[in-house]
């Protein structure tokens, strides 16, 4: 594991990457609102063993609980600039992604974010992204009618049923607007909640799943076979 410092015009951000192989497919990993990918450290040493470049930038934090128009517009940029420091031209890319940073990457992949009627939040598109894991992606952003319709990549949405910030109910938002168009593999864990897909959640959640490492296990398998279907 090693980092980078890269520059989002004259803000320095970090840049955790984990190499494989030369030539290896990258792995674009975009962290949800605590900003510290490292919290998922086991689940991008799973990815990066089984044949993946990970590249996975930091942010500082966000304090409300609905991000602001330009702080979406900086997770996608620095994802983003991110992907160009490591990838080389005609690279494989593949996204994974937590909550905010779900959210992100299906903006990067052609999906329209709207913070409410009339307010949509312009990202510019990233057309490497070729598969994509959604983990408790926030579908409240994309409801605006054909919001998801420029979305033209493999998805694999996992969502816990015990989830009160982003309840498992809103990949549904992706079945209803995916229809078919293309795949699309949802799964829903009984018992799991938000942060039960972190590694190092925050320090006063409490578990709901009586043995987490067993899920983060299933998971790091389950989303390695699905980038290399």
């Amino acid at each position: 594991m090693s980092t980078l410092s890269l520059t989002d015009g004259s803000e320095p951000f970090k840049v955790t990457v984990l190499e494989s192989a030369p030539g290896a497919p990258v792995l674009l990993f975009a962290v949800g609102a605590g900003g510290n990918p490292e919290r998922h450290l086991p689940l991008l040493t799973s990815l990066a063993e089984s044949g993946y470049s990970v590249v996975a930038p930091h942010f500082t934090g966000l304090d409300a609980s609905v991000p602001r128009e330009d702080e979406l517009r900086l997770w996608a940029r620095r994802l983003t600039l991110a992907l160009d420091s490591v990838a080389p031209s005609g690279s494989t890319v593949v996204g994974v992604g937590h909550s905010l940073g779900a959210a992100a990457l299906l903006a990067l992949a052609g999906g329209q974010i709207w913070l409410g009627a009339g307010r949509h939040v312009e990202i510019v598109p990233d057309g490497r992204l070729t598969r994509l894991v959604l983990l408790t992606p926030p579908m409240g952003f994309f409801q605006v009618e054909g919001a998801l319709d420029a979305v033209q990549t493999p998805i694999l949405a996992w969502a816990g049923s015990r989830d009160s910030i982003t309840p498992a109910a809103q990949v549904d938002v992706l079945a209803r607007a995916l229809s078919g168009r293309l795949p699309l593999d949802v799964r829903v864990t009984e018992g799991a909640g938000h942060f039960s897909f972190m590694d190092l959640p925050p320090p006063d959640e409490v578990e709901p799943l009586a043995d987490r490492q067993a899920f983060l296990d299933l998971l790091a398998e389950e989303i390695g076979k699905f980038l290399k279907r």
